[in-house]
């Protein structure tokens, strides 16, 4: 039955270099068939390994690039990468702005304990990490100065 010929590979016992050779050389014997090689190679790339698929035939990948299930491959492929882009942005936009609302807090707090807060205090607490500006907001509490405030900032 020539048109299973592509579906060789993945049945019983045609995984094998000899079987993949035998059906590139039935498919090329009948013109109508001819057509069907991309889809032997598809099959064949399951069981076999890719280079030796394509010593043994003409594996042309941009005929395998126009197929319906290549594009709806990639498709999805692409929309996933958007969706994992989206989630990561919305994520890391999140956590920039819990950072910013601690910095702004910290600040509040030393201005509410000391009024005044030096310009070098402020540049500082603009470069520290989430958990670092956590730690220093109970630190602001307690303190009895800015300048004891500042012997705990982080270098």
């Amino acid at each position: 039955m020539p048109p299973l010929f592509p579906f060789v590979p993945i049945l019983f016992g045609g995984g094998s270099e000899s079987k993949l050779r035998s059906a590139v050389q039935a498919l090329r014997a009948d013109q109508t068939l001819n057509q069907l090689e991309p889809l032997l190679a598809f099959f064949a790339s399951f069981v076999l390994e890719i280079p030796l698929i394509q010593q043994i035939m003409r594996w042309d990948m941009t005929v395998l690039r126009e197929s319906p299930w290549y594009q709806e491959i990639l498709q999805e492929g692409v929309a996933q990468g958007i969706e994992q882009g989206i989630q990561q942005g919305v994520a890391q936009g999140i956590e920039q702005g819990i950072q910013e609302e601690r910095r702004g807090g910290l600040e509040r707090i030393l201005k509410l304990r000391f009024s005044e807060i030096p310009s070098e205090i402020s540049v500082r607490i603009q470069s520290l990490t989430l958990e670092q500006l956590e730690e220093l907001m109970a630190t602001a509490l307690t303190v009895n100065s800015l300048d004891e405030f500042m012997q705990n900032l982080p270098n």
